[in-house]
């Protein structure tokens, strides 16, 4: 049986982006859960200590795996333009030379990081009593580069063709696998933080395999050996879409460390505090990213096909939608959010008040201002779905900016306290580059299309 594919070029927008990116919103509700399970376990297994090495060593970790994403949803522009577009010939040597940069690329991150973590984590301040743990966490989850690298190219090779099923689908394989791996390594086997990084790395395995098996039913994927000749124009162009992305997640990264560092700097109970809200913040924006996955295909596919009124309603549709999902999570977490945080953190019943009163502060703080970062999700795929990555780079440059700065300079004035705004100040310093952006380039392809 052929693999589904999905044409988005017809049909209510509001209904094709809703019908996308519910599949992809369970699947990274999935994805989540096992990022919130590795939280649980090691937290309330290994203590406070180990939770705040996991958090020492996440920005680190996001820097990769965004960079890796950033790649992968560059290539995948091309892909849905061609998809749109109806050019099959073109789409399968758009996809193979894009599985040929994916390989190498993945080379590159897995010897740089390994190289680099051990420095990295120095330079941060990570304190003594933790660098080691974050140490082994890094290690095996970077030894996992080609594996994730893997499952995200197969990924975005899907949802370029409107597939939103298949990545839920071995993203529910992956969660099952990842939980079970989680308390057999870490509560049996007793393998500490490394048995977390293991079970993540082996459900990412699973779920690419799950990916894979599915292209290869794809009818318009059918491969000749040709195809994954690479060709340099075309490697070239690939490389202009992805590198953009992949620096605008990289640099969002490097300002994460920055503000990791000045967490670092208020001691075991502050970083750990912290942590277990910044383990929360993917269930905060599980639906403004598959909203951003849908508007890169369904905008693509409509540029591809050269109708851009589709484009305009469907931009309308994603942020009233996008609106209305921020407001209900973000009440949710105001009701519910000392109950989840308090499955992550064990310990005495000093540490663990000190502990939950950071994170519950921080997680109210980023709830109420959550519909920022909703607009910004949106707008941002919208811009890269119409093939502009530099733009979107501009504004990861300006939460980096934003960030770094707030980081840096609230908390001589606000104590810990300016920490908390590091992130929301990011988010309006992003939405304002690129609002502005869309707004002008609707514009501009409006006024050509009516010449």
């Amino acid at each position: 049986m052929a693999a589904r594919v999905q044409n988005m070029t017809e049909g209510k927008p509001l209904r094709l982006i809703l019908a996308f990116s519910l599949p992809l919103m369970i699947g990274n509700v999935f994805q989540q859960l096992y990022t919130v399970v590795d939280t649980m376990v090691v937290g309330q297994a290994l203590g406070v200590g180990a939770l705040a090495a996991l958090g020492a060593a996440d920005w680190l970790n996001w820097m990769i795996l965004g960079t890796i994403q950033g790649f992968t949803q560059g290539f995948s522009i091309k892909m849905s333009h061609e998809f749109g577009a109806g050019d099959y010939r073109r789409l399968r040597k758009t996809v193979a030379n894009s599985i040929l940069l994916a390989i190498l690329t993945s080379l590159v991150l897995l010897v740089a990081s390994e190289l680099l973590a051990r420095p990295v984590l120095g330079l941060l301040q990570t304190p003594d009593t933790i660098i080691d743990d974050s140490l082994k966490y890094l290690r095996i989850m970077f030894a996992g580069i080609p594996v994730v690298m893997a499952y995200n190219i197969l990924a975005s090779i899907l949802r370029a063709l409107g597939n939103g099923r298949t990545p839920l689908y071995a993203m529910i394989v992956a969660a099952v696998i990842n939980v079970a791996l989680d308390l057999l390594f870490v509560l049996g086997f007793h393998w500490g933080i490394q048995g977390a990084a293991a079970a993540t790395v082996i459900a990412q395995l699973c779920s690419g395999i799950f990916c894979l098996l599915a292209i290869s039913r794809v009818e318009v994927l059918a491969f000749t050996r040709e195809d994954f000749k690479m060709e340099g124009t075309l490697c070239l162009y690939l490389m202009k879409l992805g590198l953009p992305m992949a620096f605008q997640n990289a640099i969002i990264a490097v300002g994460g460390m920055i503000v990791q560092f000045v967490v670092n700097g208020f001691g075991v109970l502050f970083i750990a505090g912290f942590t277990a809200t910044n383990k929360l913040y993917g269930i905060l924006e599980v639906a403004a990213t598959s909203y951003g996955y849908a508007m890169v295909t369904y905008v693509g596919q409509n540029l591809g096909a050269k109708k851009i009124d589709r484009i305009s309603k469907g931009m309308r549709s994603a942020l009233i939608v996008a609106m209305v999902t921020s407001a209900v999570i973000a009440a949710a977490m105001l009701l519910f959010g000392k109950a989840i945080l308090g499955c992550f953190i064990s310990g005495s019943p000093e540490d663990v008040a000190v502990t939950m009163n950071i994170a519950y502060h921080y997680l109210a703080i980023m709830s109420v201002f959550l519909p920022i970062l909703y607009v910004l999700h949106v707008t941002r795929s919208a811009m890269q779905g119409m093939g502009d990555t530099l733009l979107p780079m501009a504004s990861g440059i300006a939460e980096f900016v934003m960030r770094t700065g707030t980081a840096i300079l609230l908390p001589v004035f606000l104590g810990e306290e300016g920490i908390f705004y590091a992130e929301i100040l990011a988010w309006i310093g992003a939405d304002v580059i690129l609002v502005t952006s869309y707004y002008l380039r609707m514009k501009k392809m409006k006024a050509l299309q009516s010449a």
